[in-house]
């Protein structure tokens, strides 16, 4: 305590995260005899329950639907046909849930269950209650349960595998920390089974320079792998939650390490706190911080993806990541600098466009060369096509060929109508980004539907 009778800084609690764990079907259901894994499932069910008396919120992101559903109906392989595979899932769902509910309820944890599709995250309306409903619960100090809604969803609007849906989930509620579980305790180099000179990776700042062996699969049961937890950190971190991928069989070990950054950062955010106005500095409390770090115990061994500094959040991220685009619009150099500056696509930058889209419909934006003059194909540009975000189009694919590279101005002589002058508003644009060093980012709440252009470094 000071003389003032105030803490010292190092002596406050450490702020209260958002977690999500992901568990794959291999965590949770043994891949020959499909019973699930209860030493495991009680594990994670202490975890969960241990960050939330530590005051944290959680969610848990729970494959094995259809896994339990094979055992329940004594079916030996996973099969092919989707009706058959929708129709397990809503016999082992249930059970999963039931079982999930018992385990908790053991310690008195009230628990919830999300089921979600892409139709779900694709609709503005839809992904903002699914947000709003997320929200409330974890405030109600409930520890909701999402999975992908198997018994309803076909290929074209299927997630492909739960990590991908925890990372928008982790997105969606501004979480802190995803643990995607899996079978290794980290990434390596090269593969640990066959290479004993693999050697960790156990922090990755930049995700497009990563070389680490990812050619392990899925399980029998399950649908994803360690290349599908790539894309999965990589867009978690592009909404500012850092991915952290752990050892499913130890559960505790996502205590260990949510503990040991906390720890890290607080400490050695007191050891760069400058002192300003009438503060006199405390020698104390940064040497006490600095003893504090040289103390911290090494955390069990994990790969930490660091976020972007700058995350694309809430709208943003929705355009990017929630929607399938329905086509391609290929703009020049110019038109990309100018949505960089915030202003939105006008006609005039457009050199082409692919695919059949309508009106508020996504699409890619491209940026392409320019040519003087059109090739021999007629192409008006040229170069290696550079994918850099994503549009809600005010436009149909059919009206902005007709109106591309003419001025806002002709738009109703070409059209016999004009909209808009824009092909596209700057509110619904978003812009891929790729910084290289990330820091930890602020947890906020969310703004949402206002257009918050500054909350995302593509809207600078």
């Amino acid at each position: 305590m000071t003389d003032s009778g105030r803490a010292t800084p190092y002596m406050k609690s450490p702020k209260p995260l958002v977690v999500v764990i992901k568990l794959g079907t291999s965590s949770i259901v043994d891949e020959k005899t499909h019973e699930p894994l209860l030493s495991i499932l009680s594990l994670i069910v202490e975890t969960a329950v241990k960050l939330r008396k530590d005051g944290h919120k959680v969610i848990i992101v729970s494959s094995g639907a259809i896994g339990v559903g094979l055992r329940r109906m004594d079916v030996e392989k996973r099969p092919k046909h989707l009706s058959k595979l929708q129709a397990l899932a809503a016999i082992g769902q249930c059970r999963l849930m039931s079982l999930w509910d018992s385990l908790f309820g053991h310690l008195r944890q009230p628990i919830s269950q999300i089921l979600l599709t892409r139709t779900d995250i694709a609709d503005r309306t839809r992904y903002l209650n699914a947000q709003n409903t997320i929200m409330e619960l974890l405030e109600m100090g409930v520890i909701p349960i999402v999975n992908e809604n198997d018994t309803l969803a076909v290929a074209e609007i299927k997630f492909g595998d739960n990590d991908t849906l925890s990372a928008i989930t982790a997105a969606m509620v501004h979480a802190n920390f995803l643990f995607l579980m899996t079978d290794v305790d980290c990434l390596y180099d090269k593969n640990p089974r066959t290479n004993p000179d693999a050697q960790p990776i156990e922090e990755v700042e930049d995700i497009s320079t990563i070389r680490a062996d990812v050619s392990s699969a899925g399980s029998a049961l399950g649908t994803g792998g360690m290349s599908t937890k790539i894309v999965a950190a990589r867009l978690a971190t592009s909404a500012g939650v850092t991915t952290i991928i752990t050892r499913s069989s130890s559960p505790g070990n996502i205590i260990k390490i949510v503990r040991y950054l906390q720890a890290l950062k607080l400490y050695g955010s007191l050891q760069h706190t400058p002192v300003t106005g009438d503060e006199v500095e405390d020698p104390l409390s940064r040497s006490t911080a600095s003893l504090a770090l040289d103390a911290l115990e090494k955390p069990p061994l994990h790969t930490r993806f660091l976020p972007l500094p700058q995350p694309i959040r809430d709208r943003y991220f929705w355009i990017l990541h929630g929607l399938a685009p329905h086509g391609t619009i290929y703009i020049d150099v110019g038109a990309h600098h100018a949505l960089s500056d915030k202003a939105g696509l006008l006609p005039v930058g457009v050199l082409d466009v692919e695919g059949n889209f309508a009106q508020q419909e996504a699409v890619r934006l491209v940026v392409v060369e320019r040519l003087s003059e059109p090739g021999p194909d007629g192409k008006v540009w040229g170069g290696t096509p550079v994918e850099v975000g994503r549009a809600l189009v005010n436009y149909s694919a059919p009206e902005i060929i007709r109106i591309k590279g003419h001025r806002s101005t002709q738009i109703g002589s070409l059209l016999g109508y004009a909209d808009s002058e824009y092909v596209a508003d700057r509110e619904n644009i978003s812009l891929l980004r790729r910084e290289s060093r990330p820091v930890t980012p602020v947890h906020g709440t969310a703004d949402e539907d206002r257009g918050a252009a500054g909350h995302s470094a593509d809207e600078r």
